[in-house]
């Protein structure tokens, strides 16, 4: 059996391909013991459970998911830098849908590792939208509404649910587009109701 440098690193990295191939909801040891070339049994001398497998693939998605992003806004600011993140979001979710799905599950209390790589991708889009000055909770409702948006597109296009004849790469752009004009609003809003 091929287990020859097997270790924690490469169960998850191969589970993680395996996800992106069959679906999160349909990853199964044997299924993932079988492409290692191991026994099913031999999987748990570097996992101990399969919540623990989906909690490691959380954790490597998270990570990738914001350093796709990081790259993306390298050396741009402003429209230029959420735009080109939101290609790079969009790009990444559609070229890895099961690590994708994995990347939205919420860490689980006192797991510090999986925070920090929760908190270091949201940091990311904060840091992009520093460029509009917004501050408290007009920066939060704005990471928000960005993660939300995109998730919501996102999530749709991978489904499937895009079924009528308009341009997919079209309605995304428009999108992407509708967001950054919306962000002038953020700041001048009013929180509902608060004294006018």
């Amino acid at each position: 059996m091929a287990s020859s440098g097997l270790n924690r690193d490469r169960v998850v990295e191969e589970a993680a391909l395996l996800a992106d191939e069959v679906g999160l909801s349909k990853l199964v040891l044997v299924a993932l013991a079988e492409r290692l070339g191991i026994r099913q049994p031999s999987l748990y001398k570097h996992i101990d459970s399969m919540a623990g497998l989906h909690r490691d693939l959380a954790v490597r998605a998270k990570r990738e998911l914001g350093q796709v992003l990081a790259r993306a806004s390298v050396g741009r600011s402003g429209a230029d830098a959420i735009t080109s993140m939101s290609h790079a979001y969009r790009a990444w979710a559609l070229q890895h849908p099961g690590q994708y799905e994995a990347s939205n599950q919420m860490p689980a209390p006192g797991d510090l590792e999986d925070e920090a790589v929760s908190v270091a991708a949201i940091q990311v889009i904060a840091d992009v939208l520093m460029a509009y000055h917004l501050e408290g909770d007009d920066a939060v409702d704005a990471i928000r509404a960005f993660r939300s948006t995109l998730h919501g597109f996102v999530s749709y296009e991978t489904a499937g649910a895009f079924r009528w004849s308009a341009d997919v790469d079209r309605s995304f752009e428009r999108l992407v587009r509708g967001f950054i004009a919306g962000l002038s609003q953020f700041a001048e809003t009013t929180a509902p109701g608060a004294a006018q």
